[in-house]
């Protein structure tokens, strides 16, 4: 099988809030959520609709104030995610219509179609139609 990427851990302040964006905004499918007593805390993993084979998001809640403190600015400002779709125009409608923040208009690169949009905190994702 070689090595792949299996999860992404974003930090997020409320399991169910970030379950809201990601499952009922973007249309990712919740693949678990499940209580570990003994951490006392929640799995919660989402991924792209259809896309079984991806690397899915652990929608990690912040347990300490250093975490906290990252929760929606894990990198710097930069775009964090690239989220890869092969219909853009119907995606990017769909979140703007979902009142997804979007930074820009679609733009046309020689690598493909792709606008700047916020999560529910703050991180940046590209959406993404490559050519």
């Amino acid at each position: 099988m070689g090595q792949r990427i299996a999860h992404v851990a974003l930090i997020v302040a409320d399991y169910d809030d970030a379950i809201a964006f990601y499952v009922g905004t973007l249309g990712f499918d919740l693949v678990a959520d499940e209580y570990q007593p003994e951490q006392d805390k929640r799995w919660v993993v989402v991924r792209p609709s259809a896309s079984s084979d991806s690397t899915s998001i652990l929608l990690a809640k912040a347990s300490s104030p250093r975490q906290s403190a990252y929760v929606g600015d894990q990198t710097g400002g930069r775009v964090f995610l690239f989220l890869q779709t092969d219909t853009f125009e119907t995606d990017h409608a769909r979140y703007r219509a979902a009142g997804v923040r979007f930074f820009e208009a679609p733009r046309h690169e020689p690598y493909g179609t792709v606008a700047v949009f916020e999560d529910l905190y703050g991180n940046r994702w590209d959406l993404i139609q490559f050519t």
